[in-house]
C-alpha cells in the first residue's frame, strides 16, 4: 500500500494544472493501479490456500495417512505374494523365505513395543534357552553317533575340530575367565548353520540357489566392462575379466548402505548372535558386518565406540575381520570358478565361530561400557541421493582394484623368486624340486588331513593353506581354481610325480579353509585401518593383532573341519571283471552307474572319486 501511495503522489497533477483531461487520466491511472495491486495480492493467496489446507490436513492426520499408505502397500504385496505362490510355489520359495524373515522381525518389534522387553526376557527367554540347550545338545550327540556310524572316515574331521578348539584354549590369554556360554553357543550355531547348509536338502537348495543368483547377478558386469575394454580383453585377460566385478559389487553395496538395507540386515544378524551368546552390541555388530564387508569397512559401523572398547572386544573385532572375506573380493573368487554357495556358507558360518573362538582366546576380564546395551546407532551414508551413492561406491573401489592388482603382481613375482632361490639351494645338496609349496605341504599336511582331505590330496591342500597364510588368499584361490579346471577338463590325475587336481570333497574343504583374510600381509591393513579410527589405541592394537590373526586362521580351519564332517565321502574302484564296486555314500548304486566304466578307465586307470 505504501508503494501504491507513493506512485499516486508522483503521478498526481499539480495544483496549477486544471485541465480536465489531466485529472481524468489521473483517476484512470488510480483505478488501474488499484486493480493491478489487488490482482497481485489476492491471486497468490487464493492459489496457495488449497496447498496450505492440504499441508495442514497431512500434518494433522500424518499417522492415519501413513497407516493407510502402508496398509495399501501391504495389501498389494499380499496379493502379489499369493499370486506368485499360486502360480508356481517352487519358483516363489525364495520369496516365501524372505517374507517370513521380514514378518518375524516385524512381529518381534511389535511384541517388544507392546509387551516390553523385560517381560519377554523374564517370562520366555530363560525357559527357551534351557529348552534349546537340551534340544541342541541331545540332537547333536544323536546326529554325530548316527552319522559317524555310517561314515567312520568323517571322525577324522571331528577329531581335527576338537584339536583346533583345544589348541586355541591352550593359547587363551585368561584360561579361568573363559565365557563357556559364548563358546558353546557360538560353536552350536556354527554346527546348526553348517548342517543346514551342507546336509539338509532345503539348505543345499537354498544356498545353491543363492550362489547361482550371485553368479547371475555378477554377470551383469560384462555389459559395462565389454563396453569399456571390448569383448576380447574381458574374455582373455585376467585383469579385465575379474577386477571389474569388484567395481560393480562395490557400487551395489554402496547403494544398499544408502537405502539402509545392509544396516537393517546386519542389525538383525547381530541381534541373534548377541542374545544367544551374551556378547556386547559393539563387537557383535562388527563381526556381523564382516559377513558382507571387509576387515576395515566393518569397524566403521562402530567407529565412535572403538576408543572405549575393552581389549577383548577389540580382539573380537580383529578376529571377525581375519575370519571372513569381503563381498567385493568374493565376487572375484566366484569369477575364478570357486563354488559360490561354499563361499557364502563359509562367510555365514564364520560369524558365530569367530565370536566363540575370540572369547575363548581372549576372554573378557574388564568391565565393558556396552554390556547390556540393547543396540547402538548405525550411521547412514552421507550421500544425497542414490546416484551419488552408486558413483561413490564405484569410485571407492578403484583403490581396492589397484591394491588387488598390485598384490597379485608382487606376491606372484615374490613367490617365483622364492621358489627359484629354494631350487638353487636344494640343488646344492641334490634335492630336486624344492619350493615354497613343497615346504608348506610337509609342514601343514597333518592339518590338511585333520580337516578331512584324503592323504593323497593333503599335500596340495597344505600348499594352498601355506599360500593363504604366508602370501594371501587371492593367490591361493587362483591356484585352487587351476586345480578345479584341470579336473573338469579331464586331465590325468598324476603327471609323473605331480598331482594335477584334487577331489571334489577336497575342493570344498579347501574353499572353506581359505575363506578369510588371516594372512601376514593383512596385519598392516588391519592395524592401519583401526589405528586411523582410534589413534589413541595404537599400542593396544599392536599387542593384540597377532593373537587375533592366529584365531582368525583357526576359525577358517574349523569351518573346513565342519565341512569335512558334513560332506559325505564316496569312493569307487574298478574290479577285474569290469564291474564297478562302490563304498560309502554310493554303496548299492553299482548297477545304475555302469556308465562310469569308461570314466574309471580314464582317471588314473584304477579308481575314480566323487561326492554326492
Amino acid at each position: 500500500m505504501a508503494r501504491l501511495s507513493t506512485m499516486l503522489l508522483l503521478q498526481a497533477p499539480s495544483s496549477h494544472d486544471l485541465a480536465p483531461l489531466s485529472w481524468v487520466g489521473f483517476i484512470f491511472r488510480i483505478h488501474f493501479l488499484c486493480l493491478s495491486s489487488l490482482w497481485h495480492v489476492t491471486l497468490p493467496r487464493k492459489a496457495v490456500q488449497p496447498a496450505s489446507k492440504a499441508k495442514r490436513f497431512c500434518k494433522a492426520y500424518a499417522k492415519v495417512l501413513r497407516r493407510v499408505i502402508l496398509g495399501l502397500l501391504g495389501l498389494a504385496y499380499l496379493c502379489y505374494f499369493i499370486a506368485a505362490c499360486w502360480l508356481n510355489f517352487q519358483r516363489a520359495l525364495a520369496l516365501v523365505v524372505m517374507t517370513a524373515v521380514v514378518v518375524f522381525f516385524i512381529c518381534w518389534n511389535l511384541f517388544k513395543k507392546h509387551c516390553g522387553a523385560k517381560v519377554l526376557l523374564l517370562l520366555i527367554w530363560d525357559f527357551l534357552c534351557r529348552l534349546l540347550w537340551v534340544a541342541l545338545l541331545g540332537g547333536l550327540i544323536t546326529w554325530l553317533a548316527l552319522d559317524t556310524a555310517k561314515n567312520p572316515e568323517q571322525l577324522i574331521s571331528l577329531a581335527g575340530f576338537c584339536f583346533l578348539v583345544l589348541f586355541l584354549f591352550a593359547c587363551s590369554k585368561h584360561h579361568s575367565a573363559v565365557s563357556w556360554r559364548a563358546v558353546f553357543w557360538g560353536l552350536g550355531l556354527e554346527f546348526i548353520f553348517g548342517l543346514f547348509i551342507l546336509r539338509t536338502t532345503p539348505g543345499i537348495q537354498a544356498f545353491q540357489w543363492l550362489g547361482d543368483q550371485v553368479q547371475f547377478f555378477l554377470g551383469y558386469t560384462t555389459a559395462g566392462s565389454s563396453f569399456v575394454f571390448g569383448n576380447t580383453l574381458i574374455e582373455e585377460v585376467f585383469a579385465f575379466q575379474t577386477l571389474p566385478i569388484v567395481v560393480f559389487f562395490s557400487c551395489v553395496m554402496s547403494i544398499l548402505y544408502y537405502l539402509g538395507i545392509m544396516q537393517w540386515l546386519i542389525v538383525k544378524i547381530s541381534w541373534i548372535l548377541q542374545v544367544s551368546m551374551g556378547t556386547t552390541s559393539t563387537e557383535t555388530l562388527s563381526v556381523a558386518g564382516n559377513i558382507f564387508v571387509g576387515q576395515t569397512e566393518a569397524p566403521l559401523l562402530i567407529r565412535p565406540y572403538l576408543a572405549d572398547m575393552t581389549h577383548s572386544e577389540i580382539h573380537t573385532v580383529m578376529t571377525g575381520g581375519f575370519s571372513t572375506i569381503a563381498g567385493s573380493v568374493m565376487g572375484a573368487y566366484i569369477s575364478f570358478g570357486i563354488d559360490a554357495a561354499s563361499l557364502i556358507a563359509a562367510s555365514v558360518m564364520a560369524a558365530p565361530c569367530a565370536l566363540a573362538m575370540s572369547k575363548l582366546v581372549y576372554p573378557e576380564v574388564e568391565e565393558s561400557k556396552f554390556k547390556g546395551k540393547a543396540s547402538i546407532r548405525l550411521a547412514r551414508g552421507e550421500e544425497q541421493n542414490i546416484l551419488e551413492a552408486a558413483s561413490n561406491g564405484a569410485a571407492a573401489s578403484v583403490g581396492l582394484v589397484a591394491n588387488i592388482a598390485a598384490n597379485l603382481i608382487a606376491f606372484l613375482a615374490a613367490l617365483e623368486f622364492i621358489n627359484a632361490a629354494l631350487r638353487w639351494f636344494g640343488e646344492m645338496v641334490d634335492i630336486e624340486g624344492l619350493s615354497f609349496q613343497v615346504i608348506c605341504s610337509y609342514v601343514l599336511m597333518p592339518v590338511a588331513f585333520l580337516m578331512g582331505a584324503d592323504w593323497a590330496d593333503a599335500p596340495l591342500v597344505a600348499e594352498l593353506l601355506g599360500m593363504k597364510i604366508f602370501l594371501n588368499e587371492f593367490v591361493a584361490y587362483q591356484q585352487l581354481a587351476t586345480y578345479k579346471k584341470n579336473r573338469l577338463s579331464g586331465l590325468e590325475e598324476w603327471d609323473r610325480s605331480r598331482k594335477q587336481w584334487i577331489s571334489v570333497r577336497a575342493e570344498s574343504i579347501t574353499t572353506f579353509a581359505l575363506c578369510g583374510f588371516a594372512n601376514f600381509s593383512s596385519i598392516g591393513i588391519m592395524l592401519g585401518g583401526l589405528a586411523s579410527m582410534a589413534p589413541q589405541r595404537k599400542g593396544d592394537l599392536a599387542s593384540i593383532v597377532l593373537r587375533a590373526l592366529l584365531t582368525g586362521a583357526c576359525v577358517s580351519m574349523l569351518n573346513a573341519c565342519l565341512a569335512g564332517k558334513s560332506l559325505p565321502t564316496a569312493r569307487g574302484s574298478m574290479l577285474d571283471n569290469g564291474t564297478l564296486s562302490f563304498t560309502g555314500a554310493w554303496a548299492g548304486l553299482a548297477e545304475s552307474m555302469q556308465c562310469l566304466t569308461q570314466c574309471c578307465g580314464h582317471y588314473n586307470h584304477t579308481t575314480c572319486e566323487g561326492t554326492t
